[in-house]
């Protein structure tokens, strides 16, 4: 397992069914091992909004995300029109 359970990782990919983009900040829930030989294992992530609620619950491979650094800044954008 890459990321250890509730660590906040960045979106690489952008989800545009949910209005995420690359950069976004998610929380690992759930690790899934590969499925079957030559799969990838991925993950179960919760994103939330700047109040803390829930937008989105994904699952996506391990090569969705990476681990944040600390010379990053996080950053608040408004979802308005992602959504429409």
């Amino acid at each position: 397992m890459k990321f250890p359970l509730h660590s906040r990782v960045a979106l690489v990919v952008d989800v545009s069914t949910e209005g995420l983009r690359r950069g976004d900040v998610a929380i690992i829930v759930d690790h899934h091992a590969a499925p079957a030989p030559g799969d990838k294992p991925g993950y179960s992530v919760e994103v939330f909004n700047a109040a803390g609620e829930t937008l989105a619950v994904l699952t996506l491979p391990e090569s969705s995300f990476e681990a944040l650094r600390r010379d990053e800044v996080l950053s608040v954008r408004s979802l308005a029109n992602d959504l429409k």
